[in-house]
């Protein structure tokens, strides 16, 4: 433990530790199997427990990666569209779409910003807000407050998981990791949920309400056989 303990603390004093985690987060904002809240959680789990890297560029970093890589994933749907990317023809990628096509003008803000924490949540989101119009100053916006907001929630997973193994860097970072994965487990599941309820009011309002034709017949019928009479 203490030889894995050494290479983490050699490896996090390197300085282009920020540059990793600028690149990192970029690539993963249009490539989800890129682990950026691995790589952050990580970073920021070692620089409490080894004292380095530096904390707040690491804050900074990962901010700054994820605002430039969601920015430009809104561009790819602006400039490209949707339909030149087959990886968004996959089951799990096609339905992460289709959720965020429905929304996207209703609900930008919660979509965008909820999105961030799911990693192919948030590669649908940006593409659909760009292809469908949405406008680029309101998206800029909603990338900064979700780009900083989850590099705040990277980082403090790991100094809380740092501080709770008492320094150790490996086992903070193991668990800072599990948190991180298990967060975003559980955002897609709510977004999923919380979908599945929408389409099942829509479908209600939607129906057809049933009406008292009978009566109506009825009623009608009787009119006729008086005039009848």
């Amino acid at each position: 433990m203490d030889a894995i303990n050494d290479f983490i603390a050699a490896a996090a004093a390197s300085p282009w530790v920020y540059l990793v985690v600028f690149a990192v987060v970029l690539v993963d904002a249009f490539f989800p199997p890129v682990p950026s809240e691995s790589v952050v959680i990580g970073a920021s789990a070692a620089a409490v427990a080894v004292g380095v890297p530096n904390l707040p560029l690491v804050l900074a970093c990962a901010a700054a990666g994820a605002i430039v890589g969601d920015n430009l994933t809104f561009a790819l749907g602006r400039t490209l569209g949707l339909d030149r990317f087959r990886v968004l023809r996959r089951p799990r990628m096609a339905a992460a779409v289709e959720r965020a096509r429905r929304g996207v003008h209703a609900r930008a803000g919660v979509l965008i910003l909820s999105a961030r924490y799911v990693p192919v949540g948030r590669v649908a989101v940006n593409l659909v807000a760009g292809a469908s119009g949405l406008a680029w100053r309101r998206f800029v916006g909603l990338s900064v407050i979700a780009g900083v907001s989850w590099a705040l929630y990277s980082v403090t997973v790991g100094v809380v998981a740092a501080q709770w193994l008492h320094g150790n860097a490996f086992l903070a970072m193991v668990v800072g990791i599990a948190i991180g994965v298990g967060t975003g487990v559980m955002v897609d599941a709510l977004l999923r949920r919380a979908a599945r309820r929408r389409l099942l009011r829509a479908g209600d309002e939607s129906s057809p309400v049933v009406s008292s034709e009978p009566e109506h017949a009825g009623a009608r019928t009787a009119a006729l056989e008086g005039e009848r009479r």
